[in-house]
């Protein structure tokens, strides 16, 4: 762990729709505030938080409830109000109804409990469930479906297949918002988490769009402006009270589901449980 004093340890993924969150720490006016670890899977910046590797961590949300003495930074979030567009269930043009297999991204923990959340709570159905590397091909060619997250998501050939947006189906069937990831730091190191800004990073990044996808254009292959559009409009990066609720109802339909051992309270950075 860094010393009292000293440059906390951080860690992200370099998906877009992390990318705002991170900007001003890689590019900005707070770069000199951390030091920044990337990774392309969410699922591994949780590993490394919980190695003590990093102080805080941009975490997928299911692992607070996994990962014991970490508590949450308050307000930001990466998460959607209805379409995510980058958090997707493909099949070969089979309804949901049909599926009884599914090939889980490995670089996802969040969004697999979502997938057994909304077959098990809302579709009454429990499809065998298998992890496998984002390679939507091979996830498809022995399995009925596939969850694939992040850039890889935004980035297949869609004809002959069906897509369904796992925002969108948690918003139709729960009518909230849903948080995907949050800032996480481990307890022992609050009194260094607690000085670096993640709001004004935040604040900063989404002010920088514009920069940021005209730096993933290339690398995604998707028009300027979708990407753009996809930051602005599609990615919920504050926690107000809607998705405050719909993180609260994931984390209790996830204990219902025996997705995870114990049903936390919400404890922030600085603040008592609430």
């Amino acid at each position: 762990m860094s010393e009292k004093g000293s440059v906390p340890r951080i860690a992200a993924s370099y998906y877009l729709n992390s990318a705002p969150l991170i900007w001003s720490f890689m590019r900005g006016s707070l770069s000199s505030s951390v030091r920044l670890l990337t990774d392309a899977a969410p699922a591994r910046c949780a590993d490394f938080l919980a190695r003590g590797m990093v102080e805080a961590a941009l975490v997928p949300v299911i692992e607070y409830q996994r990962l014991r003495e970490v508590e949450l930074v308050p307000g930001v979030c990466v998460g959607a109000r209805r379409e995510v567009q980058s958090v997707v269930l493909v099949t070969r043009g089979a309804e949901l109804e049909e599926v009884r297999t599914v090939a889980l991204d490995t670089s996802s923990r969040t969004s697999a409990a979502l997938v057994e959340i909304i077959f098990r709570e809302f579709l009454g159905r429990a499809p065998r469930l298998a992890p496998a590397e984002p390679n939507l091909r091979r996830m498809l060619e022995d399995n009925h479906a596939a969850l694939i997250i992040g850039d890889p998501a935004m980035t297949f050939a869609r004809e002959g297949l069906r897509v369904y947006d796992m925002a969108a189906l948690w918003r139709e069937h729960t009518g909230l918002g849903f948080v995907f990831a949050m800032w996480m730091a481990r307890a022992d190191a609050a009194g260094v988490v607690g000085g670096v800004d993640f709001a004004a990073a935040r604040d900063e990044g989404l002010r920088s769009v514009e920069e940021i996808a005209a730096v993933y254009e290339a690398g995604l292959g998707r028009p300027h402006a979708e990407l753009v559009a996809y930051l602005r409009d599609h990615i919920c990066y504050e926690v107000d009270e809607e998705m405050r609720a719909g993180l609260e109802l994931y984390y209790r339909l996830a204990h219902k589901h025996g997705l995870i051992p114990e049903l936390r309270p919400l404890r922030m950075v600085g603040t008592r449980a609430a």
